[in-house]
């Protein structure tokens, strides 16, 4: 299935807090999920699985969460939605997209390395419920094509 656009107006944020909650120990719930969507420039990619929040501002993209349901995960659906947030992203004035990631994360930390995402910064101590430190890392928009990225 292919990652849609997900519409706040129509659309049940609901969906997205228990797709969250499917992903991770300190899940945000739908007030946290609303309170972003508030936000100049973010929206939502999502499928039954897993979801992707971001923001486009200033010439660049954030990706806020990617959340993907455990029994979903290694069958690339985390790289579509990342896909799918860039291809949005751009069109926007993003030239960039960066984010944070676990250092803990073995498996995140592939996946956005197999999109051309670089470390470029850290942050210590970043997810409070783990201690774990964040690497921040970033890509140049578009994403290139090819093989590697369908």
């Amino acid at each position: 299935m292919s990652p849609v656009l997900f519409n706040p107006a129509k659309d049940d944020a609901a969906l997205l807090a228990q797709l969250h909650r499917t992903a991770f120990t300190d899940p945000w719930d739908k007030a946290a999920i609303c309170e972003l969507f508030a936000g100049p420039g973010v929206f939502v990619y999502f499928t039954q699985d897993g979801f992707v929040m971001a923001r486009a501002a200033g010439g660049e993209a954030e990706i806020l969460t990617l959340a993907v349901a455990m029994a979903a995960r290694g069958r690339g659906l985390g790289r579509r939605l990342l896909q799918s947030a860039a291809a949005h992203a751009a069109p926007l004035g993003a030239q960039s997209m960066f984010l944070e990631v676990g250092t803990d994360n073995p498996a995140a930390l592939a996946l956005y390395a197999g999109l051309g995402f670089v470390r470029v910064g850290q942050r210590k101590a970043y997810y409070a419920a783990s201690g774990a430190d964040a690497w921040v890392m970033q890509v140049k928009l578009p994403l290139p094509p090819g093989e590697k990225f369908a």
